[in-house]
């Protein structure tokens, strides 16, 4: 059996953190996301892969050229609809195929029992279903999908991963998928309804922290640095080659830290934490809940929870990150999350910064001490 992974769109919900990178790259428990839809497919004996690539199709391509596995790369020029970027593919496809997002995570079991069926759907309840399609059902088979609705009528929402024969390609009219299968349903073709097992996707940034629980909970303990014999480290925690971890720091997983860090001493990392590589934590901080990228630097006595951070960003010392239901605009939807922040790539802060429920765009500089920063700062912004 085939399988397509779409993987061409931005992403622009998840913005600041798209800027530079395409959705399914983003790297969650320090591996990009399409990394696990791979792997998914893999355990289930499928290696016929096709990966399409749009935005920022460079950033996938190298990753996959990495990974050592046969996949076959499609690009779609035009960032144009889920349909489209599945049209893109349909001279490559031989029979029957799986549709998957390369920016959601799946476990392996449900791909096995959406596998079994023919023209069949993975659905999944979610407590909010207005931001996906949802799925109304009738003696387990698909009647009707609503995209994105004000009011939905049903928690059961599509996670866009579809079993399908190659004649769908005939009631493709217009550039979605769920387009489509409505046709199909129309047409008086059943869909099958499979229940997913586990299935997370990030529709804003900050639920990237959920994602990371998630993925952190299958973690393997492995240590190729080293650690102080002062560190005290509990529970699963995967630490890479060259990473040093100082005297006196506690480190309770699930955690994994990157390549090349520097932690400590005299640091404190709780669960349900990933830093990348060339992370470097000066002394008597903390940092918990946290999603961290490459190249950062985090200054002493910090205190960095519930928190997603981009690349190459310098944080000054007596940084402080505070959790806090507001109210947030994002692409014109109001919302109301509860998280510390989401920092950008390139961000370079002063120290006594306070970061209370806000997103903080891409080069931003934050120049002033003793600055309480909410709300949505624009990339390239300037605080003074």
């Amino acid at each position: 059996m085939q399988a397509v992974i779409l993987a061409a769109g931005e992403g622009r919900r998840i913005r600041p953190l798209t800027r530079s990178r395409p959705k399914s790259m983003i790297p969650v428990a320090n591996r990009p996301i399409i990394a696990y839809v791979i792997d998914a497919l893999i355990k289930n004996g499928i290696r016929d892969i096709i990966v399409v690539v749009g935005y920022r199709k460079e950033h996938v391509t190298r990753y996959l050229n990495q990974m050592g596995i046969p996949l076959e790369v499609v690009v779609q020029d035009k960032q144009l609809g889920t349909a489209h970027a599945l049209q893109c593919a349909e001279s490559r496809i031989t029979g029957d195929f799986l549709v998957l997002p390369g920016d959601n995570y799946i476990d392996p079991d449900s791909i096995t029992r959406v596998m079994a069926e023919k023209n069949a759907m993975l659905v999944k309840e979610h407590p909010n279903p207005s931001n996906f399609g949802v799925v109304l059902l009738s003696e387990g088979c698909v009647e009707e999908i609503l995209e994105k609705p004000e009011h939905a009528p049903s928690f059961m929402v599509s996670t866009g991963i579809y079993s399908l024969t190659k004649d769908f390609f005939q009631y493709i009219r217009k550039n979605d998928i769920t387009d489509a299968v409505s046709a199909m349903i129309k047409d008086g073709k059943k869909i099958q309804a499979v229940p997913a097992d586990d299935w997370q996707d990030a529709i804003y940034p900050w639920d990237l922290l959920r994602m990371n629980s998630r993925l952190l909970k299958g973690l393997v303990p492995s240590r190729e640095g080293e650690a102080s014999r002062q560190a005290i480290i509990q529970g699963p925690v995967k630490i890479g080659k060259g990473t040093i971890i100082g005297a006196n720091t506690v480190i309770k997983g699930p955690v994994v830290i990157g390549n090349d860090c520097e932690i400590g001493p005299n640091c404190c990392i709780s669960p349900d934490t990933s830093l990348g590589s060339r992370v470097s934590m000066e002394p008597f901080s903390y940092i918990g809940n946290a999603l961290v990228m490459d190249d950062v630097h985090i200054g002493s006595h910090s205190r960095v929870i519930s928190t997603v951070i981009g690349e190459r960003c310098d944080l000054g010392d007596h940084l402080s990150t505070a959790p806090s239901g507001e109210l947030l605009e994002v692409e014109g939807v109001v919302v109301k999350p509860e998280f510390g922040a989401v920092i950008g790539d390139q961000v370079t802060s002063s120290p006594f910064t306070v970061y209370k429920n806000c997103i903080v765009g891409n080069n931003t500089r934050i120049c002033s001490v003793h600055r309480l920063i909410s709300g949505i700062l624009p990339d390239d912004s300037m605080v003074i």
